[in-house]
């Protein structure tokens, strides 16, 4: 039978939040932000104050690493589970500031009632209530005769001795025990990475990367806490560029710091076309220079792993953080940030909501920052980047969970020719078969999301094409201004026709359009409304757009991948208008990605 991996002890909390405050249990100012409502809090030290059971904190000793003169060094305990709660002490009994989801530092005050014994969040009514002290970590750092004299002060009518005993009560609740798992430090890296997610996943969900941050930030000789910062503080900018300001009043130390600098570019930057989060930042860095896809691996290489010998050395912990640094300053670079968003726009993905795979456009940074880093030439670069992202999406090469298909696409880009490796992946998976069944298939959908209709729009997008039955407006003009999605085949006759939601909302219905022509047209049926615009280019009145030739109508249509044969369609005909249109659709993003 195996060894026992962990060993189970029970703690006073004081001691735990004495741990805390050394840096014995590593728990970084922004390892996570502080998620849990004050009701939680107030619940948390209510259960301490009954004696009910708080769970088990979890940890696990980091793997002790070979330094130079052949010694070991221990390290300090992760966190696995707990740090929510662990917080939440801190907070309510030491008085301690946390940072809200919002990335804000705020206090969380826990009042009491002495006389129901009853916590409850602050309230400017429970301030104004002499019957409640407003913050029990004044009681917990005060002394016991003045809280009580204090009290009776205010409340006279109250039982001293009761008051008394409740008191004792409170401030005793630092020295109640609370249970404590370790994971030894000799435990495979994988199982205890799958312990982390499993914990967890009943609680709020983490994953591989909130491990890969948490070991980050316990590491502060090569770094690792303020690159976790810098990971953290440039997702949130990417959001929200008003964030600058508050970084640079209230964490003055990071402020002071060359990451500071490389992601200041961010407070004047509104754009929304990538806006990546920790993880996403985390896998491109990792991947891009470690020619690696699986986030455990990381784990295992930034505590010193030697995957021949199973031993961990410190020479290997070093470098990995080295490697994982200029991985991430390679990501936040301005330059390179915007110089692969520029690539991305100049395909046609004009706006984030062309954009929905997150792992499509992750595995494209890498790839430009790996072409970067290999000096292939610019212009070459931008065909790659812009044919890779493009095929990826039309063949949802990364839908799901991605780390296999990213590890085995790295390693062949780090050691192949590109161009050979991208005529490998064509041949294999856009043939004449992809093209004029699969792809067709792929448009029978109603989902307004679909990649392929995504990579549609940006062909639309990239050809300059102009909406539907518009003169000058295009499609790109009406994607970034929100215009309409309008239904070829009007969607509540279709309705009326006793069709489902799937079928009459078919993407193969779907063109932009401006609001007024859409407008016009209302539920009229295409018959009827497609009459009408003959008869506008005839010299009728001019009711929808500003198109008054037949053959600018023909090539509107064109552009819209609409089969001219439409104007001798009935609404009976709406079947056979999907198949031809698909067909059209999927000729002209062959088109596009031939070009591109």
């Amino acid at each position: 039978m195996s060894s026992q991996k962990y060993t189970v002890n029970q703690p006073l909390i004081e001691t735990l939040i004495s741990w805390v405050k050394s840096g014995e249990i590593a728990i970084p100012e922004i390892q996570r932000p502080f998620v849990w409502s004050s009701t939680k809090v107030r619940d948390l030290m209510d259960s301490l104050y009954q004696g009910y059971p708080i769970g088990y904190i979890i940890a696990w000793r980091n793997p002790s690493i070979k330094v130079i003169d052949g010694s070991l060094s221990e390290g300090k305990k992760i966190l696995i589970d707990g740090q929510q709660r662990i917080t939440a002490l801190t907070a309510a009994i030491i008085g301690q500031q946390v940072i809200n989801k919002d990335y804000k530092k705020i206090r969380i005050q826990i009042a009491f009632n002495p006389l129901e014994e009853k916590f409850e969040t602050l309230t400017p009514a429970i301030a104004k209530d002499k019957k409640w002290v407003d913050d029990i970590s004044t009681v917990f750092n005060g002394n016991l005769f003045d809280i009580v004299g204090n009290y009776l002060e205010k409340n006279p009518d109250a039982d001293k001795l009761k008051i008394q005993t409740v008191f004792q009560d409170l401030i005793n609740i630092p020295k109640k025990q609370i249970g404590l798992i370790e994971l030894s430090g000799h435990l495979d890296i994988e199982k205890v990475t799958e312990i982390f997610i499993r914990i967890n996943s009943q609680g709020v969900e983490l994953s591989q990367a909130d491990f890969v941050m948490s070991k980050i930030a316990a590491n502060e000789e090569y770094g690792g806490n303020l690159l976790r910062k810098a990971i953290d503080y440039f997702s949130h900018l990417a959001i929200a560029p008003e964030f600058y300001s508050h970084i640079a009043e209230n964490d003055t130390e990071f402020s002071k710091t060359e990451y500071f600098q490389k992601i200041s570019w961010l407070k004047n930057e509104n754009e929304d076309l990538y806006e990546p989060t920790y993880k996403d930042i985390l896998r491109v860095a990792f991947t891009f220079k470690f020619n690696r896809g699986k986030l455990s691996d990381l784990v295992s290489l930034l505590s010193g792993r030697n995957f021949e010998t199973r031993e961990f050395e410190e020479e290997i912990a070093k470098q990995s953080y080295n490697n994982l640094i200029i991985g991430v300053k390679n990501f936040i670079n301005e330059t390179n940030f915007k110089r692969f968003l520029m690539i991305i726009k100049s395909a046609g993905f004009v706006d984030n909501r062309l954009i929905r795979s997150v792992n499509a456009m992750n595995f494209a940074y890498i790839l430009y920052l790996k072409l970067k880093e290999q000096n292939y030439n610019s212009a070459l670069i931008e065909k790659y980047v812009k044919k890779w992202f493009v095929l990826t999406l039309l063949t949802g090469r990364y839908s799901g969970s991605p780390e296999s298909r990213f590890d085995f696409d790295i390693k062949n880009i780090s050691q192949k020719n590109f161009g050979d490796y991208l005529k490998e992946i064509e041949d294999a998976q856009l043939s004449d078969a992809f093209w004029n069944a699969e792809l067709i298939q792929r448009l029978n959908t109603s989902s307004s999301t679909s990649p392929v209709f995504n990579v549609f729009l940006a062909s639309q997008c990239y050809f300059n094409n102009k909406g539907f039955l518009s003169k000058d407006i295009t499609v790109k003009n009406l994607i970034e201004q929100r215009g309409d999605v309008h239904h070829i085949f009007p969607r509540d006759l279709l309705k009326k026709k006793g069709l489902t939601r799937g079928q009459y909302n078919q993407i193969a219905n779907y063109v932009y359009i401006q609001s007024e022509i859409n407008i016009k047209i209302g539920n009229k049926p295409i018959e009827k409304y497609l009459h009408e615009i003959k008869e506008q280019c005839n010299g009728g009145e001019l009711k929808y757009g500003g198109i008054v030739e037949y053959s600018s109508i023909e090539d509107n249509f064109k552009q819209n991948a609409i089969p001219v044969g439409i104007f001798e369609m009935k609404m009976e005909d709406y079947q056979k208008f999907l198949i031809e249109r698909r067909k059209l659709m999927s000729e002209k993003i062959r088109n596009y990605y031939k070009i591109i």
